[in-house]
């Protein structure tokens, strides 16, 4: 069918021995799982939705998703976001009050100088309509105050979250790009042991472990149960109950610093000591009751 029918004209063909699989993302889905994103920068003050996606290759799947992550924040979250390239046009206005459109567009847009007509007349129009549509409540610094949304692509981002991991707050992606993203993230904080992980709906949600079970450790007193804890904690986020999503967090981060820890973060922290996953579980609640007692 590829071949006879939708690459019948072309000269390309796809070698006849080969795997096909199909891939649908649909706008449907996009849309529900960026703006769960957005709403939770917004509720926990973060300043920024990355837009993850491979669109520079799969323009129609990975490419619609971006677009319309894109098109789902100006829709309903308008008056509390900005886009990177909004925010680019609205400072270089900022900046210099009296910047002609055809100015500001050459600011945005490298070597626009070289492009056709038809092109530069699209991001003229483009820095017009940004103006026009929300300067006078974005502009004037204002922007700043938005959750920024912007895009990577997918293994842009894998270099950026070991470089430049604090320029990024929130990452919205597909199921394929989110399994290597999450593991590597978690690399970062000392492995899958930390790392919590959900399944959010509408109205529901089911929270476990990021590693899945581990059955031939069972009975040992090894493993870290932090990724279960945190997938605990944030359940009780879900649940409105974020004080006590907070005390297992905090008392979690208190021994890590104590250097109290099981065999997986013992090994890559010189002088810590390692425990069992018993006795970690009781340091952590140990450090729970001492900041609760603070508190009180």
């Amino acid at each position: 069918f590829l071949n006879n029918e939708m690459l019948k004209d072309g000269k390309k063909q796809i070698r006849w021995d080969s795997g096909v699989g199909i891939k649908p993302i649909s706008p449907t889905g996009t849309k529900r799982l960026v703006r769960r994103a957005i709403k939770y920068a917004l509720e926990n003050g973060r300043r920024s939705v990355t837009l993850v996606h491979k669109g520079n290759i799969q323009k129609f799947t990975e490419g619609a998703f971006r677009d319309w992550g894109y098109e789902l924040a100006r829709e309903e979250f308008r008056a509390q976001t900005v886009t990177e390239r909004e925010s680019w046009i609205l400072d270089n206005k900022d900046e210099n009050p009296g910047l002609a459109v055809e100015q500001n567009a050459a600011m945005i847009e490298p070597g626009l100088e070289q492009a056709t007509e038809a092109f530069k007349k699209t991001v003229y129009d483009e820095v017009q309509k940004t103006l026009d549509a929300i300067y006078a409540t974005h502009g004037q610094g204002q922007w700043k105050q938005k959750v920024l949304i912007n895009d990577r692509i997918a293994d842009s981002v894998f270099q950026q979250v070991l470089m430049r991991a604090d320029e990024y707050s929130v990452l919205a992606t597909s199921n394929l790009n989110g399994d290597y993203l999450s593991d590597a993230c978690a690399a970062q904080v000392g492995g899958l042991g930390m790392a919590p992980g959900s399944n959010i709906g509408d109205g529901y949600g089911v929270f476990e472990a990021t590693h899945g079970t581990a059955p031939k450790y069972a009975d040992k007193d090894v493993i870290n149960p932090s990724s279960v804890m945190l997938s605990g904690a944030m359940m009780f986020e879900f649940l409105g109950w974020k004080d006590a999503a907070k005390l297992i967090e905090d008392g979690i981060a208190r021994t890590i610093q104590q250097k109290r820890v099981t065999y997986d973060l013992e090994r890559l922290m010189p002088g810590a000591t390692k425990l069992g996953t018993s006795a970690f579980a009781s340091a952590i609640i140990e450090n729970m009751q001492g900041a609760a007692a603070a508190r009180r």
